[in-house]
């Protein structure tokens, strides 16, 4: 069992940027491979980034590719989602997942478990 708590979001002008924290309970953090989703109103939840378990190995949607950047630190049971050069676009509740296997998948279906979420509102 994994328990996910977000943090960090809030309102931010065009161009500007935010870092996402998600932290984790548990001692077996290390063993999940962790993703960030979002949900913007009226749409479904779609795929941000995702990190693997232990050797660094990310994946991104297009259309944050260059922009954000997602690392963790399973020395802190956290995953972060650094996010530059926001667009309105980019407006959206962000949640951190939790993937068992350790595999990245890109769909929010195989993930187990879900944090809470967090606001992100970026300003034209």
């Amino acid at each position: 069992q994994v328990q996910l708590v977000e943090s960090g979001g809030g309102l931010v002008q065009a161009g500007g940027s935010l870092r996402l924290s998600c932290a984790a309970s548990g001692r077996t953090f290390s063993s999940y491979a962790m993703g960030w989703f979002r949900q913007a109103p009226g749409k479904e939840r779609e795929f941000v980034a995702g990190i693997s378990r232990s050797n660094g190995i990310t994946n991104y949607a297009d259309s944050v590719k260059g922009r954000f950047t997602i690392s963790r630190d399973n020395a802190k049971n956290t995953v972060f989602l650094q996010m530059n050069s926001l667009k309105p676009e980019d407006t959206a509740v962000y949640y951190c997942a939790a993937q068992y296997t350790g595999l990245l998948y890109r769909s929010f279906r195989e993930y187990d478990y879900w944090g809470q979420g967090t606001q992100v509102t970026v300003s034209s």
